[in-house]
């Protein structure tokens, strides 16, 4: 198999932009209409409503990338270290996307989950369970997911057409599914309606500038048909998923002793729909044991699990395959080449099916199909274990180049005696969306603070 190589470039890197005086200022910029910037917005528009909030996305819609090309799962948050921000976001964020699922009329159903294991998977297992104990007895995290140790056969009274080679399972009750659509057409509302918000949309962040005459960031913008414009942004907010490494490195390239830039990683999953037998009876996830590769918390993905939609419709996926970006394409245009892997790989489909029959033997490979394909930013290439969620802030004065990263859970005031802040979300795939409001909360309450600054 070939080398994988992440992305290392800037915005701009061509220098086909050159530099735009502002004409405007806003007091917070989040770049990136995904399921992210989204919540951020949100957040921002509801906290802070005597103060300007611009989302900008390129798309003519939003959520067109990583938001909408998911498994559309509310995790539980079983898979992550304590400590972590993947832990800590994921459940907090599922209990305020359940409430907010409530208040809104957004449809979702909680489902729960069996994570299923042979002979040789059932001590994965037993340690699974003992790390969801311990986040709430142990770290006495709130929403920790309560999960139960079942045999196998308790499994198949659960879910008749699990193979009989199953030895045990986890369950969860707290795992569901959403109509991600809807949750973020919410979002969407009720930022554009606001009386502090907008949303601007078909339009690219193609060049950051720190000037020294400005308390922020110069954001020159460009949307097809029209002159590049540029705006001040005293804060940025950077969520922009598979490019969010390019306007970091914007800011590392500049420093007045260049940073190191941030890598970032492809992995490209494909999604098969299924319609036939073997799955008829079943009422809930099914996920089989990971393949951690020897490490703890590290696999890049989740298996090739089954899911279904708010109709029943039952689908597999993702699988993980490590995309890399074609040799001298620096530019935006070049960061983008994972458009072309968007359609699911068919040379795939014989080592998905026989990953499904591992635990659903009566799936027939005839009534497997390709559906759709996500593409997950990492900031860490194969077999480098875990990496957890960055938040990351820079400033345009008053810092030193190296960014702080957050942890959360407590006011942050990194920033005091600075100006500029920009905050950068990176790494943020699975559980991203069931993320998405805890993230927005630590972002606007911890981050950014009582100040908003």
């Amino acid at each position: 198999m070939p080398s994988v190589r992440p992305l290392i470039t800037t915005l701009n890197a061509s220098k086909r932009y050159g530099f735009v005086k502002p004409s405007g200022e806003v007091d917070y910029l989040v770049v990136g209409g995904g399921v992210i910037g989204l919540a951020v917005a949100q957040r921002l528009v509801s906290k802070w409503n005597n103060r300007t909030t611009v989302l900008v996305e390129r798309h003519s819609m939003v959520g067109q990338e990583t938001s909408s090309r998911n498994s559309e799962v509310i995790h539980a948050g079983l898979y992550y270290p304590e400590t972590s921000l993947k832990t800590r976001l994921c459940c907090r964020g599922r209990h305020l996307l359940y409430q907010r699922c409530e208040s809104h009329n957004i449809p979702y159903k909680k489902v729960g989950k069996l994570v299923v294991g042979t002979s040789t998977q059932t001590a994965y297992l037993k340690q699974l369970h003992a790390h969801c104990v311990s986040l709430e007895t142990k770290y006495n995290l709130p929403h920790a997911p309560p999960t139960e140790v079942i045999s196998g056969a308790q499994a198949r009274e659960m879910e008749p057409d699990l193979s009989p080679d199953i030895e045990a399972a986890v369950w969860n009750p707290e795992t569901g599914i959403v109509d991600s659509h809807t949750y973020m057409s919410g979002l969407e509302r009720e930022v554009a309606e606001s009386d502090s918000g907008d949303i601007v949309l078909s339009t690219k962040v193609v060049r950051v500038d720190v000037v020294p005459e400005e308390e922020g960031w110069v954001v020159q913008l460009h949307t097809e048909g029209e002159e590049p414009s540029a705006i001040l942004a005293k804060t940025l907010i950077n969520a922009t998923g598979l490019s969010s490494a390019l306007i970091l490195n914007s800011w590392l390239a500049s420093l007045p002793t260049p940073a190191p830039l941030v890598p970032l990683w492809f992995a490209k999953g494909s999604y098969l729909r299924y319609s036939g037998e073997g799955v008829k009876k079943v009422q809930r996830l099914l996920y089989p044991a990971p393949d951690l590769g020897g490490k703890s918390h590290g696999h890049a993905g989740l298996g090739v699990h089954l899911t279904m939609d708010m109709d029943g419709g039952v689908k597999f996926g993702p699988d993980v395959e490590w995309i890399s970006p074609p040799e001298g394409a620096p530019d935006l245009e070049g960061a983008d080449f994972w458009y072309q892997y968007l359609e699911p790989s068919e040379a795939r489909k014989d080592e998905m099916y026989a990953a499904i029959q591992s635990y659903l033997p009566g799936v027939r490979k005839e009534g497997l199909r390709g559906d759709y394909v996500g593409v997950r930013p990492k900031l860490v290439g194969p077999g480098a274990g875990f990496m957890d969620f960055v938040v990351r802030s820079d400033w345009s004065r008053g810092g030193d180049g190296v960014g702080v990263l957050h942890k959360g859970g407590s006011k942050e005031d990194a920033g005091r005696g600075k100006s500029g802040r920009m905050i950068s979300l990176m790494g943020i795939e699975s559980p991203g969306l069931t993320s998405s409001l805890g993230l927005a909360e630590m972002v606007v309450e911890d981050v950014l603070g009582e100040e908003g600054r």
